[in-house]
């Protein structure tokens, strides 16, 4: 007999979720910004290595001192690649949801000034952009704390999304523990919200995605050029859009400044954009915009 776990193999089964977006939109879409240029593994930041993960060296190794092509690899985020896209986005009218690792966002003001003025939602997305499977609970815990207090301070309030990415089996119930959180996005399990209960309390998870993500340009069996990355999502898009025509969904795309960021990959998130805005029945929003349209209707 198989040991019963806590894991949820089901979902909404077989007849999915009856739902209704804002205006009966066939389908949620959702851009994601990870600001992360900055908070990365690197040993100016008190680390012992330096940082292996989403750059243009792939399968980079770790480097106990300085590893200067890697800095700069990610610096070309921020310096470049972050208002490459907020272009793009201000002459597009496109809501987007950063995800905001504290210390990234404490190194660059310009950057936060932008955001502060734009069309923007910022989820916490931790105080470092590391790998926080093997750190203990009470050091992660204190790193979400400094997250929360560091983007309240420098955006005046809190954030009401998490994000941790590389997380531990300790993130979900620190997200609980806090009890701030409108929605939690460490999970790719769904198509659709849902909620996760411990106990008496409940939190709402928003799945977020690996696959519509251009951390795909930068990892083996991935995206080579923009063309395959506009494909896989307009494959998405579609898919999920006929779907919708009896059980709308939602879709989610990760960006990242320093990978879609460059001038060979940008044209393929202009086509999709383009694309999309074709659509009427399409509803474009934040993050934060779907939290709040659930917690109303499907709590």
């Amino acid at each position: 007999m198989v040991k019963k776990n806590s894991r949820d193999f089901i979902g909404y089964g077989n007849k999915g979720k009856k739902i209704s977006w804002p205006n009966n939109a066939k389908l949620a879409l959702q851009i994601v910004l990870n600001y992360e240029e900055g908070g990365e593994n690197c040993v100016l930041n008190g680390d012992k290595y330096s940082e292996t993960f989403l750059s243009e060296i792939i399968g980079a190794k770790a480097i106990k001192g300085r590893h200067i092509s890697m800095e700069s690899i990610y610096e070309y985020g921020s310096r470049s690649g972050f208002w490459r896209l907020h272009k793009l986005f201000n002459e597009k009218k496109i809501p987007v949801t950063i995800f905001g690792v504290g210390l990234a966002l404490e190194q660059n003001p310009e950057v936060c000034k932008a955001i502060k003025e734009g069309n923007y939602e910022v989820a916490a997305h931790g105080y470092r952009w590391i790998d926080y499977q093997d750190i203990k609970k009470p050091l992660e815990k204190k790193h979400m704390q400094k997250a929360i207090k560091t983007i309240e301070k420098i955006f005046g309030s809190r954030p009401l999304g998490w994000y941790t990415g590389r997380c531990s089996p300790n993130t979900r119930d620190l997200v609980f523990e806090d009890g701030g959180f409108l929605y939690d996005s460490d999970s790719y399990s769904d198509d659709l919200p849902y909620w996760e209960r411990k106990g008496k309390k409940k939190q709402l998870i928003i799945p977020y995605t690996l696959d519509n993500n251009d951390m795909r340009f930068a990892t083996n069996q991935g995206f080579n050029t923009g063309d395959h990355f506009y494909t896989y999502l307009k494959d998405s898009f579609d898919a999920l859009y006929e779907e919708g025509k009896t059980n709308p969904k939602m879709m989610s795309v990760g960006l990242h400044c320093r990978l879609i960021g460059r001038p060979g990959r940008i044209q393929s998130l202009k086509k999709f954009l383009d694309y999309v805005l074709k659509f009427e029945d399409v509803w474009i929003c934040k993050r934060i915009d779907i939290a709040k349209h659930w917690i109303k209707n499907y709590s």
